[in-house]
């Protein structure tokens, strides 16, 4: 009986691998996780927005013969926000597009096209809502990159007072790299509305200037006023221009210089007088000796003299 039982076995360990070609057996456990790469090329960077958003776009395919469920779990760096499905069931023969939502990146404090990993995780729950005996994960990772961003910012200080007609004042101008990237300044336009004011080409160094991401550089505009100059306001306004973002990019700033007329010239009480000016003439209002009195000192003086012979 035992050697019987032994020869079945035998047979039957020797047909079992030929099963397959005679029945069909079921496919129960076919299912991928994909993300859409842009370009369909998994070494393309997804590039994170402007305003620190991205979105990921990825996908199930359940080949099998059951509904199956499938939770997930995220992985995003530089501390992001994110947001997308826990769980979703797909039929059948069936394909689910899923999103990812990746938000609150500070694009402007990470340097400009820096890279870095996320992970999307999927884990089968259920069959046909049957928890899943045996655990099948898959898991998919992809790379966020920060974009260029090419910010300059300038800024006028305000003149000092007012100046008057016939002179000059100067103006220090600032401008600061608010992007991710070192940027330089492609041009410079300076326009004012007073048409007896001129300015300097002061600013004009800025142009070579290299400037780092978060850093300043300063350069003095020189302000000349005519003498015939009216009393005015003048605006002055200095428009810069982004090399980096081509030109395309531009920051405008503006200041008021207030003009006034020249000082009036007083007279220095110290100062010689004019040769020109009239001869002043003090009168007496006493009045003149008379014929008596003069003839009188005369003959004093004669009888004076005469006695001095003797």
């Amino acid at each position: 009986m035992k050697s019987r039982i032994m020869v079945l076995s035998v047979i039957a360990m020797m047909l079992l691998p030929g099963l397959p070609s005679v029945v069909a057996q079921p496919n129960i456990g076919n299912w991928e996780l994909g993300i859409d790469y842009p370009k369909e090329d998994d070494s393309n960077p997804f590039t994170v927005s402007n305003g620190g958003n991205a979105i990921i776009n990825f996908w199930v395919a359940n080949d099998g013969l059951f509904n199956i469920k499938v939770t997930f779990e995220y992985e995003v760096p530089w501390d992001a926000q994110f947001s997308g499905p826990e769980s979703v069931t797909i039929g059948p023969g069936a394909n689910s597009s899923i999103s990812l939502m990746i938000a609150g990146i500070d694009v402007f404090s990470i340097d400009a096209m820096t890279k870095d990993s996320f992970t999307i995780t999927a884990n089968l729950e259920e069959r046909n809502g049957i928890p899943a005996v045996i655990p099948e994960t898959q898991e998919k990772t992809g790379d966020l990159e920060i974009p260029e961003i090419f910010q300059l910012n300038v800024d006028i200080a305000d003149a000092v007072g007012s100046i008057n007609a016939g002179t000059d004042t100067v103006l220090r101008v600032t401008v600061t790299n608010r992007g991710n990237a070192r940027d330089k300044i492609r041009e410079i336009e300076i326009s004012d509305d007073c048409p007896l004011l001129t300015t300097n080409e002061g600013l004009d160094v800025l142009l070579s200037r290299n400037i780092e991401k978060g850093a300043s550089t300063t350069a003095d505009l020189e302000v000349m006023v005519s003498e015939s100059h009216p009393k005015r306001n003048c605006r002055i306004e200095v428009t810069i221009a982004s090399e980096g973002a081509d030109g395309a990019q531009l920051s405008t700033d503006f200041t008021r210089v207030n003009v006034e007329p020249p000082p009036t010239q007083n007279n220095d009480p110290d100062e010689p007088g004019d040769s020109n000016d009239p001869v002043e003439v003090v009168t007496s209002n006493l009045p003149a000796p008379g014929l008596s009195v003069i003839l009188s000192i005369l003959i004093g003086a004669l009888i004076a003299r005469t006695s001095r012979r003797f």
